[in-house]
């Protein structure tokens, strides 16, 4: 009986032991590995971060922006360009609608339009024909300022053609190269231009050849997250040619519209880089015909700017003028004379500092925001 007694109590024992392993290793639920093994398991959310010294990245998909359309940035145009460039019409119309125009009053609208750097060329012209048209017109206040609106817009020539060539041949990507000497704000132009492009839903590609400045490329790289587009850079000191040479390649292996390439900032006294600027768009066209040469220039330097632009357009063959900084101390006379200067159109026009603060140029527009 004693040996039975003790068989017993030996198997409640191990029974005992049997279910108590079970209930613990039930809570030890091992975690569930996904197929192919791949060891990726993410902490518990309860559980605090107790890593010491560690950055743990944002993996989180960030939100695009969405540019805004054309009819926006022209109404801006229009209000940013009535504040800063008004002052030029408003101070003409009083000249023209004096009760008589005699040689000191010409003298002063002449004066009025060399000070807001329209040059010398375009300013006689325009005085010579307000001249000839008023005499017979009159100068009350209506027809004097139709007088001048119409010749301020002839003076501006609305007859150019200001679309963007964004459309290569053959399949082929646009390919648009910016360039402009330091501090005009050309990589942040080549990120407006980007979002322009977006908001009109092309798909974009943006080479930062501006290898001398890790600025430039990280800035850039910047514009392209906000609204999704693909950014080609390379190492700090790698050869701009090259670099844009990839851009170019990944927008035609990939079925881009345009390619958007950024350079580095240029001084017109230093031939050598001018020349590789020559040679960057060469090995483009290895790849794909340049459709557009944007040089952007700073409104705010005048005369200045001139001399730049005679520069660029003597190595690359400048098809379009981007205007930065036209709702500062910007004369807005700089848009006649550097189209008269290059023979080329003021396409697009800086008017801030917003992401979405550019817009393309409208001659109509701009010479009624003159007026008020």
């Amino acid at each position: 009986m004693g040996e039975w007694l003790y068989l017993i109590i030996g198997i409640l024992v191990i029974g005992v032991l049997v279910v108590a392993g079970l209930l613990a290793r039930g809570r030890r639920t091992p975690p569930v590995l996904p197929r192919g093994g791949t060891d990726v398991i993410a902490p518990p959310a309860e559980l605090p971060d107790t890593s010491v010294g560690i950055d743990v990245p944002d993996v989180a998909t960030p939100t695009l922006e969405r540019p805004e359309s054309r009819e926006s940035r022209l109404v801006r145009l229009r209000q940013r360009l009535a504040g800063s460039q008004g002052a030029l019409g408003r101070g003409l119309l009083a000249l023209l609608s004096k009760d008589r125009l005699d040689d000191a009053t010409w003298d002063d609208i002449e004066d009025t339009l060399l000070t807001a750097d329209i040059g010398v060329g375009p300013t006689t012209e325009l005085v010579d024909r307000l001249r000839t048209r008023l005499r017979v017109e009159g100068t009350e206040a209506p027809p004097a300022r139709d007088v001048l609106r119409e010749e301020l817009v002839a003076l501006v020539d609305p007859t150019m053609d200001r679309r963007l060539a964004v459309t290569g041949a053959d399949g082929l990507p646009g390919v648009i190269l910016v360039v402009g000497v330091n501090g005009a704000g050309k990589t942040t132009t080549v990120g407006k231009i980007a979002r322009i492009l977006v908001a009109e839903d092309k798909k974009v590609v943006l080479g930062a050849a501006d290898t001398f400045r890790a600025a430039a490329v990280d800035q850039l790289a910047t514009w392209g997250e906000r609204v999704g587009v693909d950014v080609v850079r390379r190492p700090e000191g790698t050869d701009p040619a090259s670099v844009a040479f990839d851009a170019v390649k990944e927008g035609v292996d990939t079925g881009a519209d345009v390619v958007l390439v950024d350079t580095a900032g240029r001084l017109q006294n230093k031939q050598g880089l001018m020349d590789e600027l020559g040679k960057v768009k060469r090995v483009i066209e290895k790849q794909a015909p340049v459709t557009e040469v944007l040089l952007v220039l700073d409104a705010t330097t005048g005369q200045n700017g001139m001399i730049q632009a005679k520069v660029f357009r003597e190595v690359v063959d400048v098809t379009g003028i981007v205007l930065t900084k036209l709702d500062g101390s910007a004369k807005g006379g700089i848009v006649v004379a550097v189209q008269r200067e290059l023979g080329v159109p003021v396409k697009l026009v800086g008017l801030g500092e917003g992401p979405d603060d550019l817009a393309p140029f409208d001659a109509e527009a701009f010479v009624d925001a003159l007026l008020g």
